[in-house]
């Protein structure tokens, strides 16, 4: 029989598994680690004095008796999660991961009926994927009702992991993917190129199959969804190149010699790079009449990853989760990532802050902070309003620094520095959108010629 605050963590010994693992056993929680390999899975445990348990995803359903939840941290998860759900649907065990894939998400939505029947809730995606953009996109969804397009995207410090860098190569092939019009489209790598302010000057992004392309339009209903990712001009024409070599990355031999040398050679960021590095989330709601941009700030992505995977463990551990397939934030509201120390949020209208909230405070930080300076509206978030007849001197001043900090949209070249003025008026307005417009339109006509070029090569190159 299960004990209702007993949770098992599958894939313990990976490197955000392992992470997971060591808070966990810090917060003295009644969590049973496993993983298929015997030995790695023992030297996790013992070392953190924990419980393990050893055995083939497969093999799932007979191991899930003692426990009321499984977090998975097995990726990649389009090998880990069908078996997984299968047995937690089995055995009536919640099931969680931290997926950013699209297709497991769709197959995993799936099986929601499933789920509902046996009283268990399915959330995919408790980390980075897809916690902070979920939330943000559901909190932009509740600013702008109408919305009829979201546009999200990502810029983060710091490297990467060995398992995320397997997921990442084991998907480059599938291509990219939007939503369009309530339909999920497979589109090239890359295909998009946009100019996005983060809150530090405008930098180049392109199109990525973030899992928010499945799990945005559940949250949300909003029928049109790109997620970009924020990456320098070379990582950007090696990305978009991948469609190129889609055919060989997919052969088994082309993988199992990337997987050993990723293992060889990746390690992921250390303690320093997590406590010192962050994330940065843009997104945009657009209706036919109307926009609204808000913009996050976060920790480390893996650091955020742990925090998240267990709040929300411990939320469905609580019964606060509903049954069948959820995304996060329509689990738990789209103030779930204020939740998390280190959270920012902004809110923006017509380029102008007109809102900053804070996540909850650490407890080192709130032993050491002057309870006389803090504003707050509830036990998890701070909020300032900046309306023009309420400002202090002092926020109006962080408020006219951030405005002058907004640069106009409009897309720069690599080499230059973002130009920072203010649109004056009407008139000024729309002459910088039509060259914009140009601008872009330029920009993809040059990017198609470059790609039917180096397709041509490529092409020549095999038959030679």
């Amino acid at each position: 029989m299960s004990d209702d605050s007993r949770f098992l963590v599958y894939g313990a010994y990976g490197y955000t598994g392992r992470l997971i693992a060591e808070e966990a056993a810090d917060r003295d929680l009644d969590v049973v680690l496993a993983g298929r390999d015997e030995k790695r899975t023992r030297d996790v445990a013992n070392e953190l004095d924990l419980p393990y348990r050893t055995f083939d995803v497969s093999q799932a359903a007979t191991m899930l008796d003692d426990v009321s939840l499984v977090l998975n941290c097995a990726g990649p998860f389009d090998e880990t999660a069908d078996h997984m759900v299968d047995a937690c649907i089995e055995t009536e065990t919640h099931y969680l991961d931290i997926t950013g894939e699209i297709p497991v998400f769709e197959r995993i939505k799936r099986r929601s009926d499933e789920a509902d029947e046996a009283g268990i809730t399915l959330l995919p995606g408790v980390g980075f994927d897809v916690v902070p953009t979920d939330c943000l996109a559901a909190h932009l969804k509740s600013r702008l009702p109408e919305a009829t397009h979201l546009t999200l995207a990502l810029e983060s410090d710091g490297s990467i992991s060995p398992g995320t860098l397997k997921t990442a190569l084991g998907d480059m092939s599938g291509g990219g993917a939007v939503r369009r019009d309530g339909d999920l489209r497979w589109v090239p790598t890359g295909h998009k190129t946009r100019a996005i302010d983060f809150g530090e000057g405008l930098h180049r992004a392109v199109t990525i199959p973030w899992g928010d392309v499945s799990t945005a339009y559940v949250t949300t209903e909003i029928p049109n969804i790109e997620v970009y990712l924020s990456l320098p001009s070379k990582a950007r024409s090696a990305l978009t190149g991948t469609s190129l070599l889609g055919g060989l990355l997919d052969t088994k031999p082309a993988q199992s010699m990337l997987q050993r040398a990723i293992e060889r050679y990746v390690e992921g960021p250390d303690e320093r790079e997590r406590g010192s590095s962050e994330a940065r989330i843009w997104g945009e709601a657009r209706s036919p009449t109307d926009r609204v941009v808000s913009r996050l700030r976060t920790p480390n992505t893996y650091a955020i990853t742990v925090q998240t995977a267990l709040l929300c463990t411990k939320k469905t551990l609580n019964d606060e989760a509903p049954t069948g397939y959820q995304t996060p934030a329509a689990a738990f509201g789209p103030d779930l990532i204020l939740e998390i120390p280190g959270v920012e949020r902004i809110d923006l209208k017509d380029d102008e802050i007109v809102a900053r909230e804070t996540g909850a405070e650490s407890d080192e930080a709130a032993d050491g902070e002057d309870a006389e300076a803090e504003v707050a509206l509830d036990d998890d978030a701070v909020t300032i309003d900046l309306d023009d007849d309420e400002q202090s001197s002092d926020e109006a001043e962080d408020a006219a620094d951030d405005e002058a900090d907004t640069p106009s949209p409009r897309p720069l070249s690599d080499e230059a520095e973002p130009v920072i003025r203010r649109r004056e008026t009407e008139a000024e307005t729309a002459e910088a959108e039509t060259a914009e417009a140009e601008t872009v339109e330029a920009e993809e006509a040059e990017a198609t010629e470059e790609a039917e070029a180096e397709t041509t090569e490529g092409e020549a190159a095999a038959e030679e």
